[in-house]
């Protein structure tokens, strides 16, 4: 696996190892662009490494150094993600400039480095998370055309696909101990999603961060059946 040094100066120390792993997209126009404006010390932003759609892998900080790519965020009761993540930038416009799929020869690439972070560094397959997920009010990448059951199968995060759950959907304005033991349940995944048994909109953007992940086709903010049923069986396998 060939790699491409482009240092970016947009980094600093970490307080301990990292142990997640964040995937992103770019969201602009050009994977040149992206690239400039991580290494430009003024735009104060940097990831660990940049994956192009043809599959060219390019390092901008050492994964031993704090990148600057997660912003406001929080996972499994931490706020520093930064501190405690390695950052891959996807190449891909996103949502703004025309999000669409990611190359098969993206992916392979992004696999492929994975494989290789994960031969140095205690990376659990939960931990394994998109930006939208650490920052559901703020971002939605890589996505819900982001082939998170491709990279799965591959070895690398969760993927389930159990029966759907029974009872009514919960959406906003519901309330009681259903929703309490959903919000409790985002919330042991890794989310924060403080359980209150009010589903309000806060709860709402979770759920639609959630879809975006491990029910792209539907992503609706609301936890139907199988919503409910795929984080059941998330924190089981987790467990």
């Amino acid at each position: 696996m060939d790699i491409i040094p482009a240092p970016s100066p947009n980094f600093n120390e970490r307080a301990g190892p990292p142990d997640i792993l964040l995937l992103h997209y770019t969201g602009m126009e050009s994977g040149e662009a992206a690239i400039a404006r991580l290494r430009d010390p003024e735009a104060k932003v940097s990831s660990h490494y940049v994956v192009e759609e043809d599959g060219r892998i390019f390092t901008l900080v050492a994964e031993e150094r704090r990148a600057w790519h997660a912003g406001v965020s929080f996972w499994k009761g931490e706020r520093d993600i930064n501190g405690r993540s390695i950052g891959i930038e996807i190449v891909n416009p996103g949502h703004e400039f025309g999000y669409r799929p990611f190359p098969d020869a993206q992916i392979a690439a992004v696999i492929a480095l994975a494989d290789d972070i994960r031969t140095r560094w205690m990376i659990a397959d939960g931990d394994i998370i998109g930006h939208s997920d650490v920052a559901p009010n703020r971002k939605i990448d890589p996505g819900e055309l982001f082939p998170w059951k491709t990279l799965a199968q591959a070895g690398h995060g969760l993927w389930v696909e159990p029966d759907p759950a029974p009872g009514a959907p919960l959406a906003e304005g519901a309330e009681g101990a259903g929703v309490f033991a959903f919000q409790a349940g985002l919330t042991r995944l890794g989310y924060e999603c403080p359980p209150s048994g009010q589903f309000d909109a806060a709860t709402t953007t979770v759920v639609t961060a959630f879809q975006r992940h491990w029910r792209p086709h539907q992503v609706d903010g609301i936890a139907d059946g199988e919503t409910r049923a795929r984080l059941i069986a998330l924190l089981r396998a987790q467990a």
